[in-house]
């Protein structure tokens, strides 16, 4: 492991799990103050959202989307403390917030703010029952693309994120997905599943989330990062601020191209990826990507204290 290269990846929503964050919250007083911060910020207390609610409380989006980033946030700082530091930065949808954090490109009680409301829009953008989501395994992305043409008929379907080169999320109208999950089977899917969201993301039906985001996102300041974030919208880093900005505006309604966000941070030179935040998925998409990386996942004191000692093993080589 070259610890000089290091990426850290973002997860997003659906990675959320109860009582998340707490353990690091008792040992670290930067974990702990990361969760207060937030809890100012919003005014409410998200801290006790994320350490004692129930899953489903935490699977209400303005909710699960605050509650990621502040865990993610709060590791990226103890790992910081820790010495650990990313020379590149990317995160998977609602993750590229906390990518910026990381990168200070914008200022942790903003962003958390930004994505309470961004859940709310979303949530808000498509009445409950009229949009779907489904994961289709084992389709090439140009023969699914054709697919979700064909069962668009008029209405919204399309890829919405470009996890690996075995699994794409496709998203829109409810009759639209159903067509469309069942085209792909015919056309020889390993396996199309129907998700468990509450709304149809990263497609057209979120242009009115798009739209509010947007004034949002206007009125904050953005700086220049201190490393490279890569983005979700075309697998690039972007060197001007306000390009930060409209890339995030455009990721409401664009597909998350985390394909070629991590295939971007292997060609910039990334060799060891550590998933900063609760769950796994990151680390399990990057070994069907290119299984060549070391990849790990830091989101309590367990996996901390592993990450921590093969970077110490790694600087006395």
């Amino acid at each position: 492991m070259n610890p000089s290269t290091v990426a850290f990846l973002f997860p997003g929503q659906g990675s959320q799990a109860a009582g998340m964050g707490k353990e690091l919250a008792s040992l670290y007083p930067v974990a702990r103050h990361t969760f207060h911060e937030a809890d100012d910020a919003l005014g409410f207390s998200l801290s006790q959202l994320c350490f004692e609610s129930p899953p489903e409380k935490l699977r209400q989006t303005e909710i699960t989307q605050p509650a990621v980033l502040t865990v993610s946030v709060a590791v990226t700082r103890v790992l910081q403390e820790k010495g650990v530091v990313p020379q590149f930065v990317a995160g998977h949808s609602l993750g590229e917030y906390s990518a910026h954090v990381a990168a200070e490109t914008i200022e942790f009680a903003d962003a958390v703010r930004t994505v309470h409301h961004r859940g709310r829009y979303m949530q808000e953008a498509v009445p409950e029952g009229e949009g779907a989501m489904a994961a289709i395994i084992g389709m090439q992305l140009d023969v699914l693309q054709q697919v979700c043409a064909e069962a668009a008929q008029g209405e919204i379907v399309s890829p919405a994120n470009i996890n690996s080169p075995d699994q794409t999320v496709i998203s829109g109208a409810t009759q639209p997905v159903d067509r469309a999950i069942e085209l792909a089977k015919e056309r020889g899917a390993k396996r199309a599943i129907k998700l468990d969201v509450s709304a149809p993301f990263h497609c057209a039906l979120m242009q009115p989330a798009q739209d509010r985001l947007q004034k949002d996102l206007q009125s904050l300041t953005f700086n220049r990062p201190d490393v490279p974030v890569i983005c979700n919208v075309n697998a690039e880093p972007r060197f001007e601020a306000a390009e930060y900005r409209e890339a995030l505006v455009q990721q409401v309604t664009g597909a998350v191209q985390w394909l070629g966000c991590v295939q971007k941070l292997v060609q910039l030179g990334a060799r060891t990826f550590i998933e900063v935040g609760p769950g796994k998925v990151l680390t399990g998409l990057m070994r069907q990507i290119d299984r060549s990386q070391t990849a790990l996942n830091v989101e309590d004191e367990a996996t901390l204290q592993k990450v921590t000692n093969l970077f110490a093993a790694a600087a006395k080589e």
